[in-house]
């Protein structure tokens, strides 16, 4: 499957993949990020549910604490 992540192709990703599994394969934390898919924030609440289909731009956003 063919997704654009952050402006970067990524072709070989698996068919199937939810915004949860996608954020496990890239090692990103789910509490940290914020999903823009195909111009429409993805809720938090609904990352296990949403499937990811061949061609999704996403956005993800990963927010970094300071002081």
């Amino acid at each position: 499957m063919n997704l654009v992540i952050n402006g970067k192709d990524y072709d070989d990703m698996p068919v199937g993949m939810t915004v949860a599994t996608l954020l496990e394969h890239l090692q990103l934390p789910s509490k940290k990020v914020a999903i823009e898919r195909n111009l429409e924030i993805v809720p938090k609440s609904t990352f296990k549910d949403t499937e990811l289909s061949d061609g999704d731009r996403l956005e993800i956003i990963h927010f970094i604490g300071g002081g």
